[in-house]
């Protein structure tokens, strides 16, 4: 395909590499170096020798990247892929909130903008929030969950602590009601349910297994379990079955699709590359408090 050959050629020129979320469009993963959830391609990138991020996700993760990697270029291919979760909250919102809870901790999960972070104690991910709360907030700590208030709750279930939290949430994972579980369930009897756990507390109930988008593609690539019915972005079922060929990937929901996560083509990155489209720019100040947080949580990978 002339186009994945002109991509290839041009990120060798330019000692690129190409990251592509879980959801991205099938092309779009096929041509990255890695795929994977976004702080996990970002602190892939910043362990490799690349000038150039091609970041194939929304803003918020390229910001990440461009944070842990403070001295390379990190392109966005399409500077309108926006998270509406992210944009539910601002660094305004944040300081209000410290200012009614000053002793408060406050824990931001990583789908946040720069400027979150920095005003943030602490980030977290789906899959190490639980840790988090248990081992690097005291138990006598006030805490602040944002922005994510299905992900707040979902926490503080396990851990059985109240949080103030934001009433921010995923338009996607929203989108999957407990009776798709029934429906599916009846459809495909034997196969397991995983739900990731931005999604309703009362879908989170009726779930066989809740995880982040790389718990799922850990625990189906070990587990002896032949189906799945997964209940998160459906971008993620590509790479699932490309990493499992012999087993068989069912989307909880079909409406579960990030229309941002699709605007990125191939003709984007290789625009993106041709052009430099479009850097990401983060003030230093706000990168260099924003790197507080996220490296108290890298700490906490699973």
């Amino acid at each position: 395909m002339k186009i994945v050959d002109e991509i290839s050629k041009l990120k060798k020129e330019r000692n690129a590499i190409i990251l592509a979320h879980n959801y991205q469009l099938p092309e779009v993963q096929d041509i990255a170096d890695f795929v994977g959830d976004s702080l996990g391609l970002s602190i892939e990138a910043a362990k490799t020798q690349a000038h150039v991020i091609v970041f194939c996700g929304v803003h918020f993760m390229a910001e990440t990247a461009k944070i842990l990697s403070p001295g390379k270029t990190v392109l966005l291919p399409d500077e309108t892929a926006g998270c509406p979760m992210a944009e539910m909250i601002t660094e305004e919102d944040v300081r209000s909130l410290k200012a009614q809870f000053p002793r408060a901790k406050v824990v931001c999960y990583v789908n946040t903008s720069a400027r979150v972070k920095a005003e943030s104690d602490i980030c977290c991910t789906s899959g190490n929030a639980e840790k988090i709360i248990r081992e690097a907030v005291g138990e006598d700590e006030t805490v602040i969950f944002i922005p994510d208030q299905y992900l707040a709750r979902n926490i503080e279930q396990r851990v059985g602590r109240k949080f103030i939290f934001w009433e921010g949430y995923c338009p996607v994972h929203i989108q999957i009601l407990p009776e798709d579980i029934e429906k599916m369930r009846s459809r495909y009897p034997g196969a397991e349910v995983l739900v990731h756990p931005e999604c309703r507390p009362e879908v989170v109930a009726l779930a066989d297994r809740v995880l982040s988008t790389e718990g799922m593609c850990r625990y189906v690539l070990r587990s002896e379990k032949r189906a799945f019915i997964i209940g998160t972005e459906v971008g993620i079922l590509h790479r699932m079955q490309k990493e499992n060929p012999e087993k068989k990937f069912y989307p909880l929901s079909e409406r579960a699709i990030c229309p941002n996560m699709k605007k990125i083509t191939l003709e984007k990155v290789l625009w993106a590359l041709e052009e430099n489209r479009h850097e990401i720019i983060v003030p230093v100040d706000v990168m260099e408090r924003a790197k507080v947080s996220l490296e108290k949580m890298i700490q906490y990978q699973p």
